[in-house]
């Protein structure tokens, strides 16, 4: 393992494991855990970039827009967005979903007067933020200087787990392995199609709607929608 590849890794899981613990653990209001997540899954990987200036170039790639594979995307996420909701309905007299609501209020100050704000946030700013680093971070730039397999399997289960002090009091066990399970299933399609186009765009759309769906079963049980 080389430099590059051992810095990359050690960040990725250093940081996304600091964010894991602060909202498993400190249960800080969302909108103070905005400025944190910026921090950590923004300003500080961009320091690599930094660093090794030769790497600025791949660093702006990452952000370039690419009309290729945009319409696939969006097809895609606005599925996923069908797929998320129509498996709410057919779960929701399966799966115990009474905590979310309190884990949202209590431990991130989410309530109904801020809801739509935190889930706009969410679904454009945090999407993002999240694909940048676990994507345009933890994958793009990963995968040169190590093999294919290894950031796939890499990046997709440092996402998965990095969920896990988000969602660990809102579900059961059972409930919680098949979350992950789809997280992990999930990454390794984000990776794929940003393999393809080689930046962030393709993977963010399709999280965008992903978080949309997630978002919407949000406001149905606050009883919003």
């Amino acid at each position: 393992m080389n430099k590059k590849n051992a810095y990359i890794v050690l960040t990725i899981t250093v940081f996304s494991m600091i964010v894991s613990f602060i909202d498993a653990v400190v249960h800080p209001d969302y909108f103070v855990k905005i400025p944190i997540k910026i921090l950590f899954f923004l300003v500080l990987p961009a320091v690599f970039f930094v660093i090794n200036k030769e790497e600025l170039k791949e660093f702006k790639k990452l952000f370039i827009f690419k009309k290729r594979g945009i319409l696939k995307s969006l097809l895609l996420g606005i599925a996923l967005y069908m797929v998320i909701l129509m498996s709410y309905f057919l779960t929701e007299n399966i799966i115990d979903f009474s905590n979310v609501t309190s884990n949202l209020t209590e431990g991130m100050g989410i309530g109904v007067d801020n809801l739509l704000y935190v889930s706009l946030y969410v679904s454009l700013m945090n999407s993002f933020l999240e694909e940048f680093f676990f994507r345009g971070y933890g994958f793009i730039t990963l995968k040169k200087y190590t093999n294919r397999k290894f950031a796939y399997l890499f990046s997709s289960s440092i996402f998965a787990i990095y969920h896990v002090g988000m969602l660990v009091g809102m579900f059961g066990i059972g409930a919680l392995s098949l979350l992950l399970l789809g997280l992990i299933i999930g990454g390794c399609i984000f990776n794929y199609l940003n393999e393809i186009n080689d930046n962030i765009y393709s993977s963010w759309f399709v999280h965008m709607f992903a978080d949309f769906a997630i978002n919407t079963v949000g406001l149905i049980l606050f009883g919003v929608l």
